[in-house]
C-alpha cells in the first residue's frame, strides 16, 4: 500500500500522512461508496481536503493491525478468484472468501449470509476475521473442517497451491453450528455440510491450476 504526503494546504506542525479514498478500499477491503459512506457518519477517520475525504494513515492501519499490511504477493489472479468464488458459494449455499497466507482477502465476500451483509462495514468485524484466518493458514492440518469463530458462526478453509507452495486459502463461512442454530446465519443439515466439505479441496484445486509462478520465485534458468 502506497504511503504519501497530500498535497494538500495543512499547516506543517500538524501535517501527517493521508490516505485517499481508494486506500483505505483496498486497506480495508470494503468499496468505495462504503469508504465515503462510513467518513460521512464518522465511523471512519477523516477530515475534508477541499471536495475529497483524506484519512490519517495510523488511525485507518489502527482499525486493522499495530503496523501497515504489507502488499499482497499472492499469485492469485483477484478477477479470476473472484469469479471462482462467486460460483461456489451460489452453488453451494454458503460465503467464500479467497484470502492470502496471512488471512487477508484477495477477493469479496461471495453470496454473504444475512449476518455479515449487515455487519460488513464495521472494521472491527473485518480486523477479527482476519485474526482468524490467520490463524487457519498457521494450522497446517490439510483435513477441511468446521471451525467456530468468535461472531457465532463456523468456517471451513482448504489450501491454495502454487507448485509445492501454499498461497492462499479458499473459505466457506457463515455456517450456523449444528447444535446451536443461529439467526443470520446458514443452517446447513449434515448433507449440506459434507457436501461443503467435500467441494472445498476441489475449489483450492481449481484455484491453484490458476496460480502462476509463486512471487520472488527463481525463475528457471535456459539451457
Amino acid at each position: 500500500m502506497l504511503h504519501y504526503m497530500q498535497d494538500v494546504q495543512i499547516p506543517q506542525s500538524t501535517m501527517q500522512t493521508l490516505l485517499s479514498a481508494r486506500q483505505v478500499q483496498d486497506v480495508l477491503h470494503i468499496d468505495r461508496s462504503t469508504v465515503y459512506r462510513m467518513a460521512e457518519d464518522g465511523r471512519l477517520p477523516a477530515i475534508r481536503v477541499g471536495k475529497q475525504w483524506r484519512f490519517p494513515a495510523d488511525d485507518i492501519y489502527g482499525l486493522i493491525s499495530a503496523q501497515p499490511p504489507v502488499l499482497n504477493t499472492s499469485p492469485l489472479d483477484p478477477t479470476v478468484a473472484a469469479a471462482i468464488a462467486d460460483l461456489s458459494g451460489e452453488l453451494l449455499g454458503v460465503m467464500i472468501l479467497v484470502t492470502d497466507m496471512d488471512g487477508h482477502p484477495i477477493t469479496p465476500i461471495a453470496n454473504p449470509c444475512a449476518w455479515m451483509t449487515e455487519h460488513v462495514d464495521d472494521p472491527h468485524v473485518l480486523a477479527t476475521c482476519i485474526a482468524e484466518w490467520q490463524n487457519m493458514a498457521d494450522d497446517h492440518t490439510f483435513e477441511a473442517t468446521f471451525q467456530p469463530g468468535e461472531f457465532g458462526f463456523e468456517c471451513a478453509r482448504a489450501f491454495v497451491r502454487s507448485g509445492r507452495e501454499l498461497v492462499g486459502m479458499v473459505l466457506a463461512g457463515g455456517v450456523s453450528p449444528v447444535d446451536h442454530p443461529q439467526p443470520g446465519f446458514y443452517e446447513l443439515n449434515p448433507e449440506a455440510r459434507r457436501r461443503v466439505l467435500d467441494a472445498l479441496p476441489r475449489i483450492a484445486a481449481a484455484l491453484s491450476r490458476t496460480a502462476s509462478a509463486p512471487v520472488g520465485a527463481p525463475k528457471e534458468e535456459k539451457r
